[in-house]
């Protein structure tokens, strides 16, 4: 069906989760429906497309992983060489052996033919451009509501809008 962004009382966006979780939430009490989508589910309830904790929950600051998955997600599945999207693999700007860390500012997407090519040398050696630099993204929520994109309608994102911190 979809998906239901999870607000905290202070309507701080904390998490996308199931509508079946939503509704648990609403259930227990725990929870109040912001916005509703218009479907009904049977026995008076309506599925909710945005609800809001009745007690305030501490977050602390949540770091995105440095994970092949995430890199793959921020670089588009895209090498950031040649802009290929088969035989990807994971490339350090500046080599390991050369003293390059594990950081989101010095790992890239590149394809296979390109990261042989670039060996142990920096893009500019290798007479090589970046697509785009290499950094670190900027808000956990929106990353992660852009992994899940094949899963959230674009009427509902829009919706979700105004409760999301817009980085522009």
């Amino acid at each position: 069906m979809s998906k239901v962004l999870l607000l905290n009382s202070s309507y701080e966006p904390l998490h996308i989760c199931s509508w079946q979780r939503a509704i648990i939430l609403l259930i227990k009490g725990k929870a109040e429906t912001v916005e509703r989508n218009g479907k009904d589910l049977g026995g008076g309830w309506r599925l909710p497309l945005v609800i809001r904790l009745l007690y305030y929950i501490k977050i602390p600051h949540k770091d995105i992983p440095l994970t092949r998955r995430n890199i793959m997600h921020r670089d588009n599945y895209t090498c950031q060489y040649c802009g290929k999207k088969n035989d990807l693999t994971i490339d350090h700007v500046l080599p390991r052996s050369r003293g390059g860390k594990d950081t989101w500012d010095n790992v890239v997407v590149a394809c296979l033919r390109c990261n042989v090519a670039k060996g142990s040398r920096t893009p500019k050696e290798a007479g090589f451009e970046l697509a785009t630099r290499p950094c670190r993204p900027f808000n956990f929520i929106h990353f992660e509501l852009s992994k899940q994109n094949n899963h959230v309608s674009r009427k509902d994102y829009e919706q979700w809008r105004k409760y999301l911190y817009e980085y522009d």
